[in-house]
């Protein structure tokens, strides 16, 4: 445990504090058991280290990050690190990576550990991390009343402009942007030159790491999509090789034509899939692991059995990494709106228009000389342009919907 301790205090000692996500301020860290999730490369691991830091320079023996991948793990268990630290007195534990755990016997999981832990040391806290996958994982241990359960998405908008020293600025909601667009607007772009940077974080601001090396980032995001495929879904699902090879061309498919509105009996045929059903579990898949995002109307029942309208990658740099040619700006501006508003408000597929808010705001999102006709008429409907520096009355900037988290 001696290596663990020196490798946890050198990296919490190095993390960087100049920024953080705005998911940080909102996480309850009284919780006893918290979980934080989401795609791979999207700063979990920082947000981590950064909230150790803060316990760790007022109490350094009170905290250790790991990683549950280290190969200290393969002959130890998390019950049998967490119950040695806290007999030196450890009272904050941060492990990372929590479905590459290896675990010791075949009904007793990473889930299952961390049960037993939050049962046997009530005093010490623990905050762990997974891919976005994690949530496809059926755990031996039920935790779903014990934790505290957090998605951490890309950067929006806003962080992009604060993380890269252009200018910090306050969240919106929803209806700040709506009632009053001129105002908000303006007191954005009157400090910023907002359009050149809306359109650089399109093409490359979703992920933190772009500007460790500019010329890698889409090579990297490649990588990032083949490891979560032919990886991270297979650790923490039942399937096969040829499944695996099934669900790369289904992605691949999606990827050259979204907007996709799906026709599953033609897809199901190019993909040899004669069940609807298993094409719907394996869109699933896609959704959770955060590389696609589905679009249905609202209402309840279970999602496995609801065909959705509208299928489209999970975020613009995607799009970009994945392009064989032109990326359609149409797709990339409703790509962008979905990832970033789902994020802090419920969003469907309406009648009318490109979104329903809410099951209340109706939103049409297009360019500058996008028109009203597809939403006329219809109340609490709003016109989302791109290419405008300022709202006027329901016809509001799309990069407004940037600055939701």
């Amino acid at each position: 445990m001696q290596t663990l301790f020196e490798t946890s205090n050198r990296l919490i000692d190095a993390v960087n504090l100049n920024f953080s996500r705005s998911l940080y301020h909102k996480i309850n860290w009284k919780q006893r058991l918290i979980e934080i999730k989401g795609a791979r490369g999207v700063g979990k691991t920082t947000i981590m280290l950064q909230r150790a830091f803060a316990v760790w320079e007022k109490n350094q023996q009170s905290v250790l990050y790991a990683s549950l991948d280290d190969p200290y793990f393969f002959n130890h268990s998390i019950l049998e690190t967490a119950e040695t630290f806290y007999k030196y007195g450890g009272l904050f534990l941060f492990l990372d990576e929590a479905h590459k755990y290896p675990a010791k016997q075949k009904q007793h999981d990473w889930s299952s550990e961390f049960k037993n832990v939050y049962d046997r040391l009530p005093e010490l806290k623990v905050i762990y991390s997974g891919s976005s996958v994690i949530q496809l994982y059926k755990g031996n241990g039920d935790l779903s009343r014990r934790k505290s359960s957090y998605l951490l998405n890309g950067l929006s908008f806003r962080e992009y402009l604060e993380y890269n020293n252009i200018s910090k600025f306050p969240l919106l909601t929803i209806q700040e942007i709506i009632s009053n667009p001129v105002s908000v607007s303006k007191n954005i772009s009157k400090k910023i030159k907002v359009l050149p940077h809306f359109k650089s974080y399109l093409h490359h601001g979703h992920y933190p790491f772009y500007n460790e090396d500019p010329s890698q980032y889409f090579q990297k995001i490649k990588n990032i999509i083949n490891v979560i495929l032919e990886v991270d879904i297979p650790f923490v699902t039942d399937i096969n090789y040829e499944t695996i090879g099934k669900l790369k061309k289904l992605f691949s498919v999606l990827a050259c034509t979204v907007p996709y509105t799906p026709n599953f009996t033609s897809i199901g045929g190019l993909l040899n899939i004669a069940d609807i059903r298993t094409l719907y579990k394996y869109l699933i898949l896609l959704e959770n692991a955060e590389l696609i995002q589905m679009l249905g109307t609202a209402g309840n029942g279970n999602k496995i059995l609801q065909k959705p309208d509208k299928i489209y990658l999970n975020n613009p740099d995607i799009m970009e990494a994945m392009r064989s040619n032109e990326t359609e700006i149409g797709t990339v501006r409703e790509t962008f709106f979905y990832n970033q508003v789902k994020q802090t408000n419920k969003v469907s597929y309406p009648k009318s228009g490109d979104f329903l808010v809410d099951k209340k705001y109706i939103f049409e999102v297009g360019g500058k000389n996008k028109k009203q006709k597809q939403i006329k008429d219809l109340p609490n409907s709003f016109i989302v342009q791109d290419d405008i520096e300022t709202g006027f009355v329901n016809t509001l900037p799309l990069w407004l919907f940037g600055f939701l988290y």
